[in-house]
């Protein structure tokens, strides 16, 4: 018995390293190809970004492929929904750039990349909710990204039968300044054939101020959208995020947060009761909302540990 379970546990340690070896070679050929390749050979601004022809037949740089899991493979499945707070540091890379009019490259802070995604069509997959029941069109969620109003002189000519000038129109638009949170949908699962806890990112949701609330003292947080993740990797990988570390080699939303490079607390999970979320069962005390948050999470993690106990 410790002659085997020695053999179990070196292969689960050679699986992990195998595992990090990957992940690590796809991230590095995945930013090779950004537009910064050619900073330090260009002799003009214009040829910054630029790629040879035998460059780009070389670049093949695809999001890293799901692997087939059958449902007999799955030997523990939880459904958990968590928040990504941008006010932490760690999690900047999902927020900046808010002002894109002085950056000098292309990039874009996750928001800007999903809403222009979804009004151009690259992205089809969006919904009202986290369970993907109601799909959203780009003209659905138009209403929610910006609000036309008229001050007190408008209405004023508005009463008067006057068509209303145009310096007494109002119009706030949502930046991506004003994203205050990310709420995400994923699946922890253990592998038995793998033998592995695995994560698998299912949706994502911007959390932004009322538009009609933005304003005032006291704003109104809403969902604004609901994305399915598997069919949103195309353009989230395209899309870059600044590395603080080596601003030549970016890394993709894609894989940011499919290697779950990001700080997060769960605030609900799957459960009989209706998917009950923790702040309906423990109300006004933010501390135990979060101690509970982490005794789901060491719930999660306990199983697959329990697995290599005898």
């Amino acid at each position: 018995m410790p002659l085997r379970a020695t053999s179990i546990s070196y292969n689960y340690i050679m699986m992990n390293v195998r595992n990090f070896l990957l992940v690590v070679i796809s991230i590095a050929g995945g930013c090779s190809s950004f537009a910064q390749s050619n900073l330090l050979n260009a002799k003009t601004p214009n040829e910054i970004g630029l790629k040879t022809a035998a460059q780009l037949i070389s670049d093949n740089d695809k999001p890293l492929a799901y692997g087939y899991v059958h449902d007999r493979d799955i030997l523990m499945g939880k459904t958990v929904w968590e928040i990504i707070d941008l006010s932490e540091k760690i999690n900047f890379a999902l927020y900046f750039p808010i002002d894109t009019a002085n950056i000098g490259s292309d990039r874009r802070s996750l928001y800007d990349v999903l809403t222009k995604a979804v009004k151009s069509g690259a992205i089809t997959e969006v919904y009202s909710d986290s369970y993907f029941n109601t799909k959203k069109s780009y003209k659905d969620i138009q209403g929610a990204l910006s609000r036309v109003d008229t001050t007190d002189a408008g209405r004023e000519q508005v009463n008067a039968g006057q068509s209303v000038s145009p310096e007494y129109i109002m119009r706030s638009d949502l930046t991506a300044q004003d994203v205050t949170q990310y709420k995400i949908k994923g699946y922890w699962y253990f592998d038995k054939r793998q033998s592995e806890l695995k994560y698998r990112l299912l949706g994502i949701c911007p959390v932004t101020p009322d538009v009609y609330t933005m304003n005032s003292d006291e704003k109104d947080y809403i969902e604004l959208f609901w994305i399915f993740f598997p069919a949103a990797r195309e353009v989230l990988h395209e899309a870059k995020a600044f590395n603080d570390a080596n601003s030549s080699m970016p890394i993709s939303f894609d894989q940011i947060l499919n290697s779950r490079h990001f700080n997060s607390f769960i605030y609900k999970e799957e459960n009989v009761y209706g998917d009950r979320a923790i702040d309906e069962y423990m109300k006004d005390n933010a501390q135990n909302q979060l101690l509970e948050s982490e005794r789901v999470k060491e719930k999660i993690r306990d199983f697959e540990s329990d697995m290599w106990n005898y």
